[in-house]
């Protein structure tokens, strides 16, 4: 269900606003901060830039790099940029003013949900869980295992994810370093030599199904997919309000079962003050051409309105919910 930050009357001026047809002759010259200059948001950053000048010929969207979504909530707070990609868990932290920060930023509303598939996903090295019997994420803190664990880098949202996962377990990075093991932190890239090269045991990180670095990995090792149970989903859902997944059977001939764990998504926000027929003309060149977005990478082929109306972290600006209503979302 779309939550809206504002009261029925603002609502009422949106639907109003939204009933009213793109003019020809507006244009824009919007700033979306995004995180760096290759990779997955910068291709969606082209996306929403097409989208945009489909419906608003001469019409601009840059892409401005930044260090990802936490750095995006302060930089859209301040006015740098007009939107934002920022994941769910980051907008999470910000409204609760958990770290990296100090207070509470609540200045967000979302325009689109962008995409829901970037699963935690726990592979290990086959040869170690089958020595040590693991076949549930769980069994590392039933057993106390001396494991090697790669996170993402410090202060990426989904290190203190896969943290979180841990805690849940009751194998926190403390608790495994105790038992023999250690907690490594390395950026994506770097996280399948890690394993490849037998310095680590597992690594634990958000990735799309399929990625590009598990097929290498996995043609390089005998790697294992490892579940979490429905308590240990549930938990670190709670506590990052972010959803549970199942990697399908189908999705990797070595991993012939569907996978429990859970997901990051991103969403575009802008600010809550932001300019509401703005809004409506970008929620609806969105809206209207959503191919522009699918067509940027194969991973964003299940992209659609009915996907884009459906966050729930932080609330729909007005103006973009009354886009949604009207499709019957």
């Amino acid at each position: 269900m779309i939550k809206s930050v504002v009261g029925t009357a603002t609502v009422a001026i949106s639907l109003v606003l939204a009933s009213v047809g793109p003019s020809s002759a507006q244009t824009y010259n919007l700033t979306l901060c995004g995180a760096s200059p290759g990779g997955l948001w910068s291709l969606l950053g082209a996306g929403i830039d097409a989208a945009v000048k489909k419906s608003f010929p001469g019409s601009t969207v840059t892409y401005q790099t930044s260090g990802g979504g936490l750095a995006n909530v302060g930089l859209l707070d301040n006015g740098t940029c007009d939107i934002a990609i920022i994941h769910d868990a980051e907008a999470k932290a910000a409204i609760q003013g958990l770290e990296p920060f100090s207070a509470p930023i609540d200045s967000m509303s979302t325009i689109a949900q962008l995409y829901t598939w970037a699963p935690m996903q726990a592979i290990i090295n086959a040869d170690y869980a089958e020595e040590n019997g693991i076949s549930t994420l769980e069994d590392i803190a039933t057993k106390q295992l001396p494991i090697r664990i790669v996170l993402n880098r410090r202060g990426n949202i989904v290190s203190d994810i896969g943290a979180s996962m841990l805690n849940a377990i009751g194998a926190s990075p403390d608790q495994i370093e105790a038992w023999g093991g250690s907690i490594q932190y390395a950026a994506s890239g770097e996280q399948g030599d890690l394993i490849r090269d037998r310095r680590v045991d597992m690594l634990l990180n958000s990735l799309f199904v399929n990625h590009s670095s598990i097929r290498e990995l996995a043609s390089s090792i005998d790697v294992k997919l490892v579940p979490i149970s429905d308590e240990t989903a549930q938990k670190v859902i709670d506590e990052w309000d972010i959803q549970r997944f199942t990697v399908p059977s189908s999705a990797y001939d070595w991993s012939p079962q569907d996978t429990l764990t859970v997901t990051v998504s991103a969403q575009l926000f802008v600010r809550n003050d932001a300019d509401a027929q703005l809004v409506t003309d970008i929620t609806r060149a969105l809206t209207e051409n959503s191919v522009e977005l699918q067509g940027v990478h194969n991973a964003m082929a299940p992209l659609d309105v009915k996907l884009m109306s459906e966050a729930t972290t932080v609330p729909y600006h007005p103006a973009a919910q009354a886009i949604y209503a009207a499709a019957g979302y």
